[in-house]
């Protein structure tokens, strides 16, 4: 048995806050303005995760407006999130893939860094976690955005 999940995730860029990608911190005048540490893959990797299971969304398990998640790693909510799909039952990501969509800086010197990243939160060989980068062709150069899917299977082979 297999599960798709999809999830997306955008943030402003702001003046002084530290751009954070697949939990790896990327030089920046500017990073992702949010009430966690804005770091869109891995917000979109975990909703993706929650949307397999029909499980809601990150801002349900970790509202923008509690001071008590204010600045939270994202790798906390994705943590979170692949407990809640395990939760029901013998589940496991077997594959994720990402694009991350940033006018600058270009983010692909730091492709190995956020691959080997996602692919530990997960728990995947990095040759299963796919990650892309784009620019807006100036379309938005004030945002950062990212695009994730996961593919699960349950089972300790999942017979693939």
């Amino acid at each position: 048995m297999l599960r798709i999940g999809y999830g997306e995730d955008s943030h402003l860029l702001a003046a002084g806050v530290p751009l954070v990608v697949g939990g790896v911190t990327v030089p920046a005048p500017r990073g992702g303005s949010a009430h966690s540490d804005g770091d869109v893959l891995l917000h979109a990797l975990a909703d993706a995760l929650l949307a397999a299971f029909a499980l809601g969304d990150i801002g349900q398990l970790f509202p923008p407006g509690d001071p008590a998640t204010k600045g939270i790693a994202s790798s906390i909510i994705v943590a979170e999130a692949l407990r809640q799909v395990e939760a029901r039952g013998d589940w496991r990501v077997v594959n994720a893939a990402a694009v991350v969509t940033l006018d600058a800086p270009k983010l692909g010197p730091y492709r190995g860094p956020v691959q080997d990243s996602v692919s530990t939160l997960l728990r995947l060989p990095p040759a299963s976690a796919g990650v892309t980068f784009k620019t807006s062709e100036g379309l938005a150069p004030d945002h950062i955005q990212a695009r994730a899917t996961v593919l699960l299977t349950r089972g300790a082979t999942g017979g693939l």
